[in-house]
């Protein structure tokens, strides 16, 4: 593996440039299908699919962080580099998320929500290895999804990614409260609460709209509007369920977790988790650099990332078809 040459040092101006640094997506060369599935009732999600010619080398299910869409630059890139290794690209949705916040029902989306994208992958083709990626928040979802699966996530999932992904949410929640993290912070709960909004215009009656002036930061919403909306009661106890590091001993699949040591949302000490150790299904990968979600690189190829990922997916694609084989 090529080792991570950053861009930037300081991580704030790599999360940034993650976050805005263009990325081209062939829409020409592969059309790109947007697909509703049905996940429970009044339920749909959007994924966005693109496919190389003839039978894919994998499907890769992409799955965005916080506020995201299919639409994130990380997802786009990483979307154009699968392809060319003529894999299928799935750029999933959470529910609400993409536009589809008229078709969410009466509900958002949590970060350990799990029903929609297991929902999702067993509609996919089968007789192909499924690889799931999350970044961020997404990560969080496919890492408790592989665990709450344990040995019979190997029916329906050959891999699992998750990049900067928080862990700990109580921790990371704590995180992103700090001084140097303000400008993140008051623009998730500034689009949280306008997702709110949103969802009330559409569904009358859902939430108390009142509440949202006395929300402060992400703490706040998940313990006025996160929780109570889904049954948590609280945000301590939403975190403390939701969170994937949970469920990292009961992985039974190839995973592999990429993580900036100066990530500045995600304290690198949530990573000191014994599962690492233990479970041999576990890889992580730690950079010294790389901010949140913020891995351009120096040198070209200038995505380390999307390389770095799709060629684990590759590598443990083989694996696994060789192993079926002999």
């Amino acid at each position: 593996m090529r080792p991570f040459v950053p861009f930037f040092r300081n991580p704030h101006l790599l999360t940034i440039a993650g976050n805005y640094w263009r990325r081209n997506l062939n829409e020409q060369r592969f059309p790109v299908e947007t697909k509703f599935y049905d996940t429970e009732p009044d339920v749909q999600v959007r994924v966005d699919s693109q496919a190389p010619r003839g039978e894919p080398a994998a499907h890769l299910l992409l799955v965005h962080g916080l506020e995201g869409s299919s639409a994130a630059g990380y997802a786009r890139s990483l979307a154009q580099a699968a392809l060319e290794a003529s894999c299928a690209s799935h750029r999933f949705n959470m529910r609400s998320c993409g536009g589809t916040e008229h078709l969410s029902g009466r509900t958002l989306y949590h970060s350990g929500q799990t029903s929609d994208l297991l929902a999702v992958i067993r509609q996919l083709p089968r007789g192909v290895p499924i690889f799931l990626v999350g970044f961020s928040l997404g990560g969080n979802v496919v890492l408790k999804l592989a665990g709450e699966l344990g040995e019979s996530a190997a029916d329906l999932i050959t891999g699992v990614v998750a990049v900067s992904t928080p862990i700990d949410l109580a921790a990371c929640v704590r995180q992103l409260g700090q001084p140097s993290n303000i400008v993140y912070a008051r623009r998730f709960v500034a689009r949280l609460k306008e997702r709110v909004r949103v969802k009330e215009r559409l569904s009358p009656g859902v939430f108390d709209l009142s509440v949202l002036d006395r929300i402060r930061n992400v703490y706040e919403f998940d313990d006025y509007i996160t929780a109570p909306a889904f049954g948590f009661g609280s945000a301590d106890n939403y975190y403390a369920t939701q969170s994937a590091n949970q469920f990292l001993e009961r992985i039974r699949i190839p995973t592999l977790v990429v993580q900036a040591k100066d990530d500045p949302m995600i304290p690198f000490a949530v990573y000191d988790h014994p599962a690492f150790a233990r479970n041999p299904h576990l890889r992580l990968i730690a950079t010294d650099h790389g901010g949140h979600l913020g891995f351009i690189s120096k040198t070209q190829p200038r995505f380390w990332l999307d390389q770095v990922l799709v060629h684990w997916v590759m590598e443990t694609r083989n694996k696994v078809s060789a192993r079926f084989v002999s």
